[in-house]
C-alpha cells in the first residue's frame, strides 16, 4: 500500500530524502487566522515533524468565510483559535507533534519559539509582531516567511539571515497600509494564494532546495490579474538594529510597563499588564458581581459589562474593551475598575 506522502515523494525536488528532512523539521506559525490556518493545514499535510502555533484570539462568525479550520460550533463557543485548530489538525494527522499557545506573542515567547524551530511562518496582521519575528529570526539565524493579504491582493517574501535586507530595513520604504481586512475586506482565494506561496518557500528551505527560493518580494492582485516582483537586497542598512554591523534586536528588549493598543478595525482597546499586575478570571467575575453585570465565564475568558462597554478578560491576563477606540479612555477605565 502506498504511504500518505507517496505523491509528494514522487516530486523529484523533494523525494524520499526531502520527506525525511520534513519529518525531522520544526516550524512555528505566528497567528492562527486566515493565513495561519491555511498554512498550518498545508504544512501538517506535507509531513512536518513538529509545529508550534501561537495566537491570542477566539473564533468569531466573521472568521468562517476564510479561516478554514474552524466551524460554527467553534464560533458559537468562542473557542480559542489555537485550540480549535489543534482539534482539526490532529484529526488530519494524529502523529504530528503539535504545540499551541493561547496567548499574546511577546518577547519571551518569540525567543522561546525561535530557539527551538527551524523556520517561522508569519501569519500575523501588524508591524509590531513582525518586528518581533524579524529580530528573533535574525538572533537565532533562522528564516521567516513574511505574508500579508487584503482585498484580492497579497505579498510574500522569505527573509533569510545574511541573504537580504531584513524587515526592519524595509520599514522606511514600505507603503503605509491604510486598508486592512477589517476595512477593505478579504477574499479567500487571496488568502490561499498567499499561504500557498509561503508554504512553498518553507518547503524549499526545509527540503534543501534553497537555490530555488524567490530572491525578490512577490506581490500579486488576483482580482486585477496583476503581479510584480521587487528586489530588496540592496536596501540593507549597515546600521540596522537587527541585521546591521552591530545588532541590538530592540524588539526583543522586554518592557515591564502595561501596554495599551487600539485593535485595528475592531472598535476595541487591548490592555496587557505585566505579569506582576495581571488580572485573573476570578478578579473579573467578582467585579462583575459587584457591578451587577451579567457575566459569562469559560475556561479561557470572562465576559462582562462595565461603564457601558463589553469587556473580555482572558486567562492570560489580557483585557479587551469593546466599543472603544481611545487608548487614554481605556487606561482610565482600567484603573478605575481594577486599581
Amino acid at each position: 500500500m502506498e504511504h500518505r506522502y507517496s505523491r509528494q515523494v514522487l516530486f523529484k525536488p523533494i523525494g524520499e530524502a526531502g520527506q525525511t528532512r520534513l519529518s525531522k523539521a520544526s516550524v512555528a506559525i505566528i497567528g492562527c487566522g486566515a493565513l495561519g490556518t491555511a498554512a498550518a493545514e498545508m504544512i501538517v499535510r506535507a509531513g512536518i515533524g513538529t509545529l508550534h502555533i501561537a495566537d491570542r484570539d477566539v473564533v468569531e462568525y466573521s472568521n468562517l468565510q476564510r479561516q478554514q479550520l474552524f466551524t460554527e460550533a467553534d464560533a458559537a463557543g468562542m473557542m480559542p483559535k489555537v485550540h480549535a485548530a489543534r482539534n482539526r489538525l490532529m484529526e488530519i494527522r494524529s502523529d504530528i507533534e503539535l504545540y499551541t499557545y493561547f496567548e499574546h506573542v511577546d518577547e519571551a515567547l518569540m525567543e522561546d519559539l525561535a530557539g527551538q524551530t527551524d523556520l517561522i511562518i508569519d501569519a500575523t496582521d501588524n508591524f509590531e509582531t513582525r518586528l518581533l519575528i524579524n529580530d528573533a529570526a535574525h538572533k537565532y539565524a533562522i528564516p521567516w516567511i513574511y505574508g500579508a493579504c487584503v482585498g484580492g491582493a497579497g505579498t510574500v517574501f522569505a527573509f533569510a539571515p545574511g541573504e537580504s535586507a531584513c524587515f526592519r530595513c524595509l520599514l522606511p520604504i514600505l507603503p503605509v497600509m491604510n486598508e486592512t481586512c477589517d476595512t477593505a475586506g478579504i477574499i479567500a482565494p487571496a488568502v490561499q494564494m498567499t499561504a500557498s506561496c509561503q508554504c512553498a518557500e518553507a518547503l524549499k528551505w526545509l527540503t534543501g532546495n534553497r537555490e530555488t527560493m524567490r530572491k525578490k518580494m512577490y506581490n500579486f492582485d488576483l482580482w486585477h490579474s496583476e503581479q510584480l516582483e521587487v528586489g530588496i537586497t540592496r536596501i540593507r542598512n549597515e546600521n540596522c538594529e537587527t541585521c546591521g554591523n552591530h545588532p541590538t534586536f530592540p524588539s526583543l528588549i522586554k518592557h515591564e510597563q502595561m501596554k495599551y493598543a487600539v485593535l485595528c478595525g475592531r472598535d476595541a482597546v487591548q490592555i496587557l499588564a505585566d505579569h506582576g499586575r495581571s488580572l485573573s478570571l476570578d478578579d473579573a467575575e467578582q467585579l462583575a458581581g459587584r457591578l451587577g453585570s451579567r457575566c459569562k465565564r469559560t475556561p479561557y475568558f470572562v465576559e462582562f459589562y462595565a461603564e457601558g462597554y463589553r469587556m473580555v478578560l482572558f486567562n492570560t491576563g489580557r483585557l479587551i474593551i469593546h466599543g472603544l477606540r481611545d487608548v487614554n479612555t481605556g487606561r482610565s477605565l482600567y484603573h478605575k475598575l481594577f486599581g
